[in-house]
């Protein structure tokens, strides 16, 4: 396999696990992300593909849309800016998450990632928080 079909191969299975936010099939997940997978984010690092299947499970949540606004792939690494739209069940109120995420591959599954994600604007846009600015 060249570095290019490699590249390629990469973008396909973080194209692949992103899908799983919106479709929520955890067997697509398994096949994509390795069972040790190491994730890194929101002031926190944890171990286990149930920590990725709790995010794509999210009870309450279902992501409507989901766009990818860039990919990049280089070596063994695929970044991505996407920005997903989110409704609350209870209520029916969406918004939009803005988030920036880049994995790293082996052997055609994702091992490590790291992101961060606008979780503030989230619960505002979902009412779970006032739409008014923080005092300090």
């Amino acid at each position: 396999m060249t570095d290019r079909d490699e590249r390629a191969r990469n973008v396909e299975v973080v194209r692949r696990y992103l899908r799983t936010f919106v479709t929520k099939d955890l067997a697509e997940l398994a096949e994509v992300v390795h069972e040790d997978v190491q994730i890194y984010g929101s002031g926190t690092r944890v171990r286990g593909r149930r920590y990725a299947e709790a995010a794509v499970s999210s009870p309450g949540l279902t992501v409507l849309d989901q766009e990818i606004l860039e990919i990049f792939a280089a070596e063994d690494r695929v970044a991505v800016s996407l920005a997903q739209t989110y409704r609350r069940d209870a209520t029916g109120a969406t918004t939009v998450q803005s988030a920036c995420k880049i994995y790293r591959l082996a052997g055609g599954r994702i091992v490590q990632f790291w992101g961060e994600q606008d979780t503030y604007g989230l619960l505002r846009g979902l009412g779970l928080l006032p739409d008014e600015p923080i005092t300090f």
